[in-house]
């Protein structure tokens, strides 16, 4: 009785999750998107993080935080940079931009590292190309990395985001690397996803790695979002996202004339879910127990009365074979 006691008290106590689907009438919010991925084989100085809507054009937030971590080929840290945009403008075809973007000194702490050498954000591909080509030669010779991390915000509408080198234009690019198979996307995620994370979330990006030895090309993944609100038992509502997930890779051919890049092709769901946290009820517990209890009472005097029955029954057998 103890055990079962226990058992129904533990049944009562877990909280179980209620899925309800319906339409989604979200309107006039954005869509943040936190990014933290790793390029082992791609030095900072020119990785680009560029978005755009279904309207062709891109965004630009004033939110959007990106910091840029120079990786040393062991895994330590370099140096970092703070971007407070990347999301380019008059991007066309992988070209360069030709706008240039206010210098910012900025520090960041996000509560676990602090990076106190910290180089505003001229935008690589707008310094001397020389330069830049030097670095950047230097940096591959080095197997540096770069750790991308940070929050995009965007429309709430269908679009892309990529990373990629396509913030350098051709001839840059061109003196930098032989050809375009020297060009190494292998990337881990480490984190994906699209608002805060409630209690069992599964985002499947988390952790993918994929690394590209004797070839190079474009990675897709293309996202179905799904808006999803996460009310607690407390009643406290979080409202988030989930997503699934399709990728493709697209080995490089002799005749293309895309860079390779790392593409996150997204589209909203127009089905929203709401989980609710629920808990049984009290009434529903006091019947379970009872049912429990008296059960147990009614099984174990049915097996009492059995046992005596058969005990009597042997007892009297053996007084007979006695006479």
């Amino acid at each position: 009785m103890l055990t079962l006691f226990v058992h129904e008290l533990q049944f009562y106590l877990t909280t179980v999750r209620i899925h309800e689907m319906a339409v989604d009438h979200t309107q006039g919010e954005t869509l943040p998107i936190h990014i933290n991925m790793t390029f082992p084989g791609l030095p900072c100085q020119i990785l680009s993080v560029d978005a755009m809507d279904v309207s062709g054009k891109h965004e630009v937030d004033l939110d959007t935080n990106i910091w840029k971590l120079r990786l040393h080929k062991d895994g330590y840290i370099l140096g970092s940079e703070y971007v407070s945009d990347l999301v380019e403008r008059g991007h066309n075809k992988g070209h360069a931009s030709d706008q240039h973007h206010k210098e910012e000194d900025e520090t960041h702490n996000d509560g676990e590292h602090h990076h106190s050498h910290v180089h505003s954000h001229f935008h690589t591909f707008n310094k001397d190309p020389e330069k830049t080509v030097k670095e950047v030669k230097e940096a591959l010779r080095n197997h540096e990395g770069c750790r991308v991390f940070g929050v995009l915000d965007v429309e709430r509408v269908a679009g892309n985001f990529h990373v990629s080198i396509h913030g350098l234009s051709i001839i840059v690019a061109q003196q930098i690397f032989e050809s375009m198979k020297q060009v190494n996307v292998s990337h881990i995620i480490h984190d994906l996803s699209f608002g805060p994370k409630y209690p069992g979330i599964h985002n499947p990006l988390d952790g993918t790695e994929r690394f590209l030895h004797d070839e190079s090309g474009t990675f897709k993944y293309y996202l179905k979002i799904v808006p999803t609100e996460y009310k607690y038992l407390k009643g406290e509502a979080m409202k988030t996202n989930q997503f699934s997930v399709t990728e493709y890779f697209t080995p490089l051919k002799g005749h293309e004339h895309n860079w390779p890049a790392v593409y996150f092709v997204y589209d909203l769901s127009p089905i929203s879910v709401t989980i609710k946290e629920e808990r049984r009820s009290f009434t529903h517990f006091i019947t379970r127990l009872c049912a429990v209890l008296g059960g147990t009472f009614a099984l174990t005097g049915l097996l009492d009365r059995s046992m005596y029955q058969i005990i009597e029954f042997l007892s009297k057998s053996s007084k007979g074979l006695v006479r």
